[in-house]
């Protein structure tokens, strides 16, 4: 298993997903030379990608998604009221939709997507399910709803959206309804939210937590990775490498072999 935030924040998200020898992307909101670029940091090639997954229709998810998948006749799939919002994708031969909430295979992996929170038309987020774990991936999120939490839980990497501090955001330079956007129940997670996220979805088998969407306005590495410290401290046995993503390169990446810890275990 292997994942990387080859970028994360407001202007643009990616991220690989390698599972029993299929590679994924979850979201392309960087150009397809851009992914490229970082994927040879990796020493990958879009050509190595296996398909495209995409949360929502923000640009900063899609820009490159149309691209992308021509240059390397890439699968896409994409909620069915999301793709009618994104008529700048252009043609894709192989477009697969979905509902929010659906469960699908793609060659030996089980992806289940789930309903989330946030000002776009049915933005999802996905559990990847394979026989080296559980991944799980909730960004752009104005808050983690009870169903939220159940996909999450017992995931062995999860990436989750920590955007804001509360009072930087409040202090900081934003107009007032950009503000109360980002703080709504359709907007971002604070870093408070994810705190409680995490205690409810936390446990001795995560391997990985991928913090995500940070605000370069808003937020800060160090106070995150404080308070984030303090809650997994608090969890038995939580103790996961953590990474954060960077919007101008690539994050360190996850590389987990051997078999998942279980639930009870």
């Amino acid at each position: 298993m292997r994942v990387c935030l080859l970028a994360s924040g407001s202007r643009g998200n990616a991220a690989l997903i390698e599972v029993d020898e299929c590679r994924i992307l979850i979201d392309a909101g960087l150009s397809a030379r851009e992914i490229d670029r970082r994927l040879a940091n990796l020493e990958l090639s879009g050509s190595d990608l296996d398909a495209i997954l995409v949360s929502h229709e923000h640009n900063d998810h899609t820009s490159g998604i149309g691209p992308l998948a021509r240059r390397y006749q890439l699968p896409v799939y994409i909620e069915q009221e999301t793709v009618k919002q994104l008529p700048r994708l252009g043609k894709i031969a192989d477009l697969r939709l979905f509902d929010a909430g659906q469960q699908f295979s793609f060659r030996d992996i089980d992806i289940e997507t789930f309903p989330t929170a946030h000002d776009a038309v049915n933005p999802v987020g996905f559990t990847i399910a394979s026989s080296e774990g559980r991944v799980g991936y909730a960004t752009d999120l104005g808050l983690a709803t009870r169903l939220v939490v159940e996909q999450l839980r017992n995931c062995r990497v999860l990436v989750l959206e920590a955007n804001h501090d509360e009072q930087m955001l409040i202090d900081g330079p934003y107009p007032w309804h950009l503000k109360q956007r980002i703080r709504g129940r359709l907007g971002h997670l604070s870093n408070s939210d994810t705190l409680d996220l995490l205690k409810e979805v936390g446990w001795h088998g995560l391997d990985a937590l991928f913090l995500a969407h940070l605000s370069e306005e808003n937020n800060c590495p160090d106070l995150v990775r404080s308070l984030v410290d303090k809650t997994l401290q608090q969890i038995a046995g939580c103790q996961p490498m953590v990474v954060f993503g960077c919007q101008t390169v690539a994050s360190s990446c996850y590389c987990g072999s051997g078999l998942p810890l279980k639930a009870g275990a």
